[in-house]
């Protein structure tokens, strides 16, 4: 089976720097939108969900490795960081995966070679496809080579690395109660937009937006951390 934009999707293979089965290849760039409207085709779900366990395995060793010192609380918010839907849809604009992945025309119609979700995903089925075509070492440098930068990114991040995690370490430091999250959506199910307020101890402390609801409440998490940064540690479950 060859694929619409053929030439697209052999300059992105180039970008991934290692061949890939032709029949993989497609699998993993059929998105279900497109398989149903085609008379149900296979998905590139199961390719995704397999290259969701590579790209884990590899990130964790190389994490584990890296930084002997670091206790597992850290290494998995950068793992989490490394791994996030925003951090590999990035990645995947790197590349230029957005236009060959195979999409119906409802999802095309709105913008979805763009969206974060169908962009993380694919880019998950592309390792499922390396692995299943070289291997895990193969797999390995892959995943180092493209990941590699958002790895370092992490190892400098701070609180940035999973602001919801940090801002609940704030407020226990703070004697505060742990935060909630008020999440409302707007909008249709291909376009729907979320709003969270991240609450403390009753107090809207800060707010987001997101095409994700977790996007939205790290978004407000940070916000609110940052409000809480100006507040006396000292100060017995006070705020300022």
């Amino acid at each position: 089976m060859s694929i619409p934009g053929q030439e697209a999707a052999d300059a992105l293979v180039r970008r991934i720097g290692v061949s890939i089965d032709p029949d993989l290849l497609v699998l993993a760039l059929t998105h279900r939108s497109f398989a149903y409207e085609a008379g149900g085709l296979p998905t590139n779900e199961r390719l995704e969900f397999l290259g969701d366990s590579v790209l884990g395995i590899v990130v964790t060793d190389h994490l584990y490795h890296a930084h002997p010192d670091l206790p597992e609380g850290e290494l998995a918010k950068m793992r989490a960081a490394c791994v996030s839907q925003k951090s590999l849809a990035a990645i995947a604009r790197q590349i230029s995966l957005g236009p060959c992945v195979l999409l119906g025309k409802g999802e095309t119609s709105t913008g979805g070679h763009n969206k974060d979700s169908i962009l993380c995903d694919a880019f998950e089925a592309i390792l499922g496809a390396v692995y299943l075509t070289h291997g895990i070492e193969t797999s390995r440098e892959v995943v180092l080579r493209l990941v590699g930068p958002s790895l370092a990114a992490a190892a400098k991040s701070g609180a940035a690395l999973d602001w919801k995690t940090s801002l609940q370490e704030r407020c226990a430091e703070l004697g505060l109660p742990a935060p909630v999250y008020d999440v409302t959506g707007e909008g249709p199910d291909h376009a729907r937009v979320f709003t969270a307020r991240a609450m403390v101890d009753g107090q809207a402390r800060g707010e987001g937006t997101g095409t994700a609801k977790k996007h939205a409440e790290q978004e407000a998490a940070a916000a609110a951390y940052a409000s809480l940064e100006t507040v006396d540690s000292q100060v017995d479950g006070v705020v300022a």
